[in-house]
């Protein structure tokens, strides 16, 4: 049985307690993650040293990332839908094949009416269609399916955890 991992393979339940100072860190990259050393280390009361130190500690210990956000309109994706499997039999085993395919942005495993909610990206319908008729719906263990279409993003942060 396979364990549950988070970033860089560790497991989602191991917590590291954050200070104030890695709290501000977080806050101010969650706002420009491009943010140098330099201008970052005086917002935070710290020397552009020890800044980097405790960003490359925050990214080693997997508690946070910094990341290219893309728009996916600007890439030709036009067609955002979330996927709601329910799963007969390992739903680990489910979420690890859903999360294999690339148009997979977010896989949760979660409990109620799906055991497995995943965020998918795709060029179009036919390649929607294609996603869950084709290969979603032929993973072993996938009992079924529903797929709802996202018609519009009113809101998208990525600023938890800081606070």
């Amino acid at each position: 049985m396979s364990e549950v991992t988070g970033a860089k393979g560790r497991s989602t339940s191991e917590i590291f307690p954050l200070d104030d100072v890695d709290r501000a860190i977080i806050t101010e990259l969650q706002v420009d993650g491009r943010m140098s050393y330099t201008d970052l280390a005086p917002r935070v009361g710290l020397s552009q040293a020890a800044v980097r130190q405790r960003v490359t500690k925050l990214i080693d210990r997997g508690v946070m990332q910094v990341v290219a956000v893309t728009d996916p309109l600007s890439l030709g994706m036009t067609t955002q839908a979330m996927v709601g499997i329910t799963v007969s039999g390992d739903v680990r085993m489910v979420a690890a094949a859903v999360s294999a395919c690339p148009e997979a942005e977010y896989v949760l495993i979660t409990a109620g009416r799906y055991d497995v909610l995943a965020e998918v990206l795709c060029e179009d319908n036919e390649s929607l269609l294609s996603l869950v008729n084709d290969r979603l719906r032929s993973i072993d263990g996938v009992a079924s399916t529903e797929v709802f279409s996202v018609l519009k993003t009113e809101k998208m942060t990525f600023s938890w955890g800081a606070g």
